[in-house]
This record gives C-alpha cells, sequence and structure tokens, in this order.
C-alpha cells in the first residue's frame, strides 16, 4: 500500500484529502504545524508535525512516502518549503493552491525540475483546465478562454479567507486579468454581464472578471491571449462579506449542500467550443482531484516530466471521465457564446 504525507491535514480540504486517499486504497501520513490537533483529529495515521520555516521536520515528514500533497494555505507561505523539500526527497508533489500569485511562484521555482510538481490541482485552477484542454480535443491554441463559475452560494473556510488577504496584500490590493499573453494588474471596477450556464442554474447574473488560479493554470500550457474568469454575484457576494459563515456540513460524507456548475468556453478560429462540470462541494471536489493527480503520477500516467498544470501532465478527458461518481461533465461543441 503507497503512502501519501498530507501537509494540513486537519484544514477543511485537507480532510477531505486524508478520506479521498484512505477511500482509494493510500496509507495516508498526516502532517501540518499543530501536533496536538493532528493527533486529535487522526488517531488512526502516523502524525508527523513539521512547521514550514523548519526544513529538517519537513524532510522528516517526506521520508518513506511515495508523494506529498500540500493542503495548507496560504501556499504563498507554505508552497515553496513543502514542494521544496518533495523535490529534495525525490517524489511527486500536488497542491490545491488556489492563490494566483502562489502558482506563478510554483511554476517559476521548478520550471528546470524533473520531479513532478501539479499545483494548483483544485476545484479552481485544475478543474477549469481539465475542462479547457478537453474541449479543445488535443488542439493547443485558442483565441480566448472563459471560465464562468456558476455556484449557488460560497461559505468561506478560514483558509479561503486567510489566502485571500495574502492575495489581496501581494498585489496592493490591485485586481489581476490575463489579457495580451499576461497577468496584468490594474485598478478598473469590477463589471457584470448575464451567463447562460446549463440547467439546472440557468441563466445568471456574473462578475466579468472575477480572476482565479484558471488564469495561471491554462495559458502554462496552451498558447491562448486571453483568459478570464467569472463567478456568480449571489457567490461573490457571499465571499465578500466577513459574517458569511463556514460550510456546514449535510451529508456523512461532510460535504455542504452547495452545488456548482463549471462552464467553460473556448473560443477559436473554427467555432467555439464548449465544456461543463456539475457538482457538490467546491472543498470536497478537490480531494479526488488532487487524489487522482497523485495515483495517476505514482502509476507513471504522467505526460510531462517536471511542473506542469493538470491538463498538461494528465489526460484531460480521461481524467475527467474518472471522476464521474463525483461530477457530470458534459464536452460538446457550439457555435454560439454566452
Amino acid at each position: 500500500m503507497q503512502t501519501i504525507t498530507v501537509y494540513g491535514a486537519t484544514g477543511h480540504t485537507g480532510r477531505f484529502v486524508v478520506a479521498e486517499l484512505v477511500r482509494q486504497g493510500f496509507t495516508p501520513v498526516v502532517s501540518g504545524r499543530d501536533a496536538e490537533a493532528l493527533k486529535a483529529l487522526w488517531p488512526d495515521f502516523e502524525a508527523r508535525s513539521a512547521a514550514v520555516d523548519d526544513e529538517h521536520a519537513l524532510d522528516a515528514a517526506l521520508i518513506g512516502a511515495d508523494a506529498v500533497i500540500n493542503a495548507a494555505g496560504p501556499f504563498a507561505l507554505t508552497g515553496a518549503a513543502v514542494s521544496a523539500a518533495a523535490v529534495r526527497a525525490g517524489i511527486p508533489y500536488v497542491d490545491v493552491a488556489a492563490e494566483i500569485e502562489a502558482n506563478v511562484d510554483t511554476f517559476a521555482a521548478h520550471r528546470n525540475a524533473t520531479t513532478p510538481i501539479v499545483p494548483a490541482m483544485a476545484f479552481y485552477g485544475g478543474l477549469g483546465d481539465l475542462l479547457v484542454t478537453a474541449a479543445l480535443g488535443g488542439r493547443t491554441s485558442a483565441d480566448e478562454v472563459i471560465v464562468a463559475y456558476g455556484l449557488s452560494s460560497w461559505h468561506p473556510t478560514p483558509g479561503t479567507r486567510a489566502a485571500g488577504q495574502v492575495s489581496h496584500d501581494r498585489r496592493g490590493g490591485r485586481r489581476v486579468r490575463f489579457a495580451d499573453g499576461e497577468l496584468q494588474y490594474h485598478d478598473d471596477q469590477p463589471s457584470q454581464e448575464d451567463w447562460q450556464f446549463p440547467e439546472p442554474l440557468g441563466n445568471r447574473r456574473v462578475i466579468k472578471e472575477f480572476t482565479m488560479a484558471d488564469v495561471v493554470t491554462i495559458p502554462s500550457h496552451l498558447d491562448v491571449p486571453k483568459v478570464r474568469t467569472a463567478m456568480t454575484l449571489e457567490a461573490a457576494g457571499d465571499l465578500a462579506q466577513p459574517d458569511t459563515p463556514a460550510p456546514k456540513a449535510v451529508d456523512d460524507e461532510g460535504r455542504s449542500d452547495q452545488t456548482f456548475i463549471v462552464d467553460v468556453l473556448v473560443r477559436t478560429p473554427d467555432g467555439d467550443l464548449r465544456a461543463s462540470a456539475h457538482g457538490q462541494d467546491i472543498y470536497a471536489i478537490t480531494a479526488p482531484l488532487a487524489v487522482g493527480a497523485v495515483r495517476r503520477l505514482l502509476a507513471g500516467e504522467a505526460r510531462t516530466a517536471g511542473v506542469a498544470s493538470a491538463g498538461a501532465m494528465f489526460d484531460p478527458a480521461d481524467f475527467l471521465n474518472e471522476l464521474s461518481p463525483y461530477l457530470t461533465v458534459r464536452i460538446a461543441s457550439s457555435t454560439s457564446g454566452s
């Protein structure tokens, strides 16, 4: 049985990751900064505490592990240290970072790596990248990509709020977009538009440039000059309110009642391409994405070496097909836009 270290195993997403590893037949080693919390939450697993500024402890946390999943945000504070430890150990590294700048840092830090490094293997960044790459069907370029997030609500975890604050501070409160083939920081006010999501969501008002990690993952391997992400107005409003509570479990798996549709529009010279995924709980769906990535890496199913996003590292259609117990995925060509 293969052993996977989960850094950040006491966090909201980390708990889903540990449970998914067990479900898929792996042995988790739980790790993070709080030794007592690790032992209290996961008494049946080996716990190895490690602070991100303790290189020796991080190395010890990975001894005997076949791979590591980093679920501890803010990733601006953990990503460099944990990924460097994975490289020293010579084992695959996967994280679930949604922070734009943290993902940029990971790609830059490991541009010459041979160890498999997959950042943003999560709902934000990874899922959209898989959908876009699958929709393109082997093509490597597009004129524009839009990833529209249709969330019924967004009850952020404390980790989400902390990561958002770090990103906000790093960019000095400015907003960010990917246009003309590069990340651009700006002070333009956000605008809105109507977006026709697949049923059951239908037409919804969205913020046109609610920029997420897809603006890093997608252009990391596809030739596309403009990538835009949009968010339903209700979900963006939930996130903006400081008193919006954290997610509340409504089933035995710990999932909230939140539902989502990720709707992808890819504009090409030959027409528009569409793909979508419909599921429950953006934090819970991150677990099979991250664990599926580790399983494929350990099975020798990587399509490239070193650092790469989900769409570049894996066969996207095959990966999405294996997510069918968790997601309803639809990939189709179209000649009409939003």
